[in-house]
């Protein structure tokens, strides 16, 4: 009875061993994958989000700039042709 119970016993081992590794193989590809994916996407110089947003930000405010300017441009020009009547 005992030389089963220890048969069993290996057998539950080697299990865990081949699980052990088979999630240490798992970890591995995922790693080489992100890295994979990340040496393709830096090569097509592609744009962060981050930047993308600081810069829509900054073109929102050169036009609401712009349409300001344009908005005080048009009143200097009515008080112009005011003043030149």
């Amino acid at each position: 009875m005992q030389t089963g119970k220890r048969i069993f016993d290996d057998l539950a081992r080697v299990a865990s061993g081949a699980a052990g590794a088979a999630g240490a193989v798992r970890d591995e590809m995922e790693s080489m994958l992100r890295d994979r994916l990340q040496s393709m996407l830096d090569s097509m110089d592609l744009v962060r989000r981050e930047d993308f947003e600081a810069v829509q930000e900054m073109a929102q405010n050169a036009r609401m700039e712009q349409e300001r300017l344009e908005a005080r441009v048009a009143a200097l020009e009515a008080r112009l042709a005011e003043t030149g009547k």
